[in-house]
């Protein structure tokens, strides 16, 4: 997939929106990115849960990124991966999303040549009450280290989207 052509908004799930998947992704602007992620499920029913989300995606025109190792992104037929930038291999026709929260995983994206890295959290989130967040700043001194388009995430809304004046981000709770 073209860099340029990677979605500016993303929709990430997880156990706390899995009830409203379905009219999140209809609601976002067809051509979407999806992040499946659903590790409080075992196998079968992640896989099961997978194939109905990546329908939705199919007939809205988003793209259906899993979360996982890129042979079992090939065999359910996502259209890309997410992960650590270290673990994302370099499997053709996948797009690759490197996770990162700081220096040393932009460096690794860089140089295992993610197509993107979704850089968190830039704000206080409820998936880690309490942690650290980078902030505006300390996101974008992040992101210019960044060979590849950077997706923000981490308490990400439209509202926030637009104040940090960052063209992809993406949401778990701030899209559901």
């Amino acid at each position: 997939m073209a860099r340029q052509s990677l979605p500016e908004l993303w929709l990430l799930s997880d156990a706390r929106n899995d009830a409203v998947l379905e009219d999140a992704l209809a609601r976002l602007p067809s051509g979407s990115g999806f992040v499946f992620r659903h590790y409080h499920l075992d196998e079968a029913d992640r896989r099961a849960r997978f194939d109905a989300l990546k329908a939705v995606c199919a007939d809205r025109g988003h793209l259906a990124i899993l979360s996982g190792d890129a042979d079992t992104a090939c065999s359910w037929g996502a259209d890309g991966i997410y992960g650590p930038p270290g673990e994302l291999g370099k499997r053709a026709g996948l797009l690759r999303i490197a996770t990162a929260h700081g220096a040393r995983e932009i460096f690794l994206a860089n140089r295992n040549g993610a197509d993107a890295v979704m850089l968190s959290p830039v704000f206080p989130t409820r998936s880690h009450p309490g942690g650290a967040c980078l902030g505006a700043t300390h996101f974008r001194e992040l992101a210019a280290r960044s060979e590849v388009p950077v997706i923000a995430l981490g308490g990400m809304d439209r509202e926030r989207a637009k104040a940090l004046g960052w063209p992809r981000w993406a949401a778990i709770d701030g899209l559901s």
